[in-house]
């Protein structure tokens, strides 16, 4: 297909990664563009993963660069990512269950009170911290939370999720990756998590969405990165693709024949 005439806020270009004699990353490339929805799929050990750790900074390749907003950058750890404006929400979630909702959208970056409190006594300002995190769940529509100092534990698998989008959303100023969002949920709440992508992506916000779910890629989606065999095999528009083409170019029992397609 033919790529967006605008400059992809987030870049890479020929990422390698070994781990031993095994080839993670061979020579991986990848585009996201300004305000879109970037599906990424592929079979088991195609190398989705690595590729996404490496844009998150949880992993470091051992080759290749990356842009972000077309600066080059080079990520040594997620916190490295985070300040750069890259959120990530894992299929663990990263929360702590017995801690409160606002508590855990901040974990790692409370806010202090001013003055002697704050630097000195190093307290919290829990109550900027929970006026913050309920304006963030109700941008998102998350009104069934009522408490916003209730644990964590006490949550569904949506609203759990919800509180995750929402925490990347409120802090992921350029970039938002969500890592298989519905993989553990019922119909219900994938569905809510559905529509809290699109409103994220609303609020000028691109979205890398990494799952098995090919009717969700299909349904939020407006291009899909094809991964196989540690690199991008190609990127393809779901409107004039099937879930059937996903599938063959994900396993290679079929090769795009577009060469505007391939990678």
């Amino acid at each position: 297909m033919t790529e967006p005439t605008v400059a992809p806020i987030l870049s890479a270009r020929g990422l390698m990664k070994r781990y031993g004699t095994v080839v993670a990353m061979n020579g991986a490339d990848f585009d996201l563009y300004p305000g879109e929805i970037l599906g990424v799929i592929g079979d088991n050990g195609a190398g989705k993963s690595t590729l996404i750790k490496a844009l998150s900074g949880a992993v470091t390749p051992d080759h290749g660069t990356m842009t972000l907003d077309g600066a080059e950058v080079q990520f040594r750890s997620p916190e490295d990512a985070r300040r750069a404006g890259i959120e990530t929400v894992y299929q663990t979630l990263a929360m702590s269950p017995a801690l409160s909702i606002a508590e855990n959208m901040f974990l790692g970056r409370e806010w202090r009170k001013p003055g002697f409190l704050g630097s000195v006594l190093r307290m919290t300002d829990r109550a900027r911290m929970n006026a913050f995190a309920r304006e963030k769940l109700n941008d998102l529509g998350l009104m069934t939370i009522q408490d916003i100092g209730q644990a964590v534990e006490t949550l569904s698998g949506g609203q759990r999720q919800g509180v995750a989008v929402a925490r990347a959303a409120a802090f992921g100023s350029k970039v938002v990756i969500l890592d298989e969002p519905t993989a553990a949920l019922g119909v219900k709440e994938s569905r809510r998590v559905l529509d809290l992508i699109k409103d994220v992506r609303a609020r000028g916000i691109p979205i890398i969405l990494i799952s098995h779910n090919m009717p969700h890629v299909f349904e939020v989606c407006d291009r899909v990165h094809v991964h196989r065999l540690g690199r991008r095999l190609c990127v393809i528009d779901p409107k004039r693709h099937s879930m059937s083409d996903a599938v063959a170019y994900m396993t290679g029992a079929k090769l795009p024949d577009d060469l505007d397609e391939a990678a």
